[in-house]
């Protein structure tokens, strides 16, 4: 749906018969839904969109042409492997191929290619249409040039990319978000703060700024004469706070049952909840994309 919004002609493939083709009917579903709501991204109608929009049950036939190849199965580093052997017999030298994996190394996922140059990751956050932001990851052997095209392939088509300038284990995204994922979960579990009030801390507090401005920009604006103000004012408070954090936590035994419980008295996770949760998830997340916009 968001290489559709930029215009561009999208094959899909996978080599489970008919899924592709069920794909094709949810994002049928979808881009007309988004229509009517006024929130179609590009400059193209739903059914010019759409029109762009083809499955296939034969990979060759559907990477004929191709310039750029979005890899999006499931996490497993094996899988991936395979999809990116079987795609390097059908596309030419200057073919990026790329991954939309969230924690698997690039130098894992690409050892068994022939032409690492041109591969990398292009990790998209949950759910893409909504949230921009594109973390590209490169393979040591990645060219410059490789990169440079799939950054402004994903501005080209509505995102935010960031570049890495190293592979790293969790790229950017989720090592920030581990961080706090540990610390919140410390919190609940050593009983300083519920379940409930400590996703209000990032819903209502960090969150609010964060939608907008990063933790960086957020020190430089927040003493009277910037970051260098900043950090003469808190440095020694931030050293102390974080030296007192404990260890990274095991996230299973008593206290994962204990917050597990705790997030289930309110969001219990039954799938009918748990999709109407999603939804107004998503449903807040395209309102904010509005806004931002």
């Amino acid at each position: 749906m968001v290489f559709l919004s930029g215009g561009y002609r999208v094959k899909i493939y996978d080599n489970q018969p008919g899924q592709a083709s069920r794909a094709i009917a949810e994002i049928r579903k979808q881009v007309e839904e988004l229509q009517e709501a006024q929130m179609l991204r590009g400059n193209l109608s739903a059914s010019e969109q759409l029109s762009q929009l083809s499955s296939h049950d034969d990979l060759s036939q559907a990477l004929e042409g191709a310039f750029f190849v979005q890899e999006c199965v499931f996490e497993e580093l094996q899988a991936k492997q395979a999809v990116f052997q079987a795609v390097e017999n059908h596309v030419g030298e200057d073919t990026v191929l790329s991954s939309s994996t969230s924690c698997l190394m690039p130098s894992n996922i690409f050892s068994l290619v022939q032409n690492p140059k041109r591969c990398l990751i292009s990790h998209p956050v949950n759910p893409p249409y909504y949230v921009r932001l594109v973390e590209l990851v490169p393979h040591p052997a990645t060219l410059p040039t490789a990169m440079e095209m799939a950054f402004e392939l994903m501005k080209e088509v509505g995102q935010a990319p960031v570049r890495l300038r190293r592979e790293i284990d969790g790229f950017a995204l989720n090592r920030v978000q581990y961080a706090i994922i540990a610390e919140c979960w410390r919190l609940v579990k050593d009983n300083v703060i519920s379940v409930k009030d400590i996703d209000l801390v990032m819903s209502e507090g960090l969150g609010m700024r964060y939608a907008f401005i990063g933790p960086i920009e957020t020190m430089h604006l927040n003493a009277p004469n910037g970051l260098e103000d900043y950090l003469g004012r808190y440095r020694e408070g931030m050293r102390r706070v974080l030296s007192s954090f404990g260890p990274t936590p095991e996230f299973d035994g008593e206290a994962a049952a204990r917050i597990n419980k705790e997030i289930c008295e309110f969001i219990p996770s039954d799938q009918e909840n748990l999709s109407a949760r999603r939804e107004r998830r998503d449903q807040l997340l395209m309102r904010l994309a509005k806004l931002k916009k």
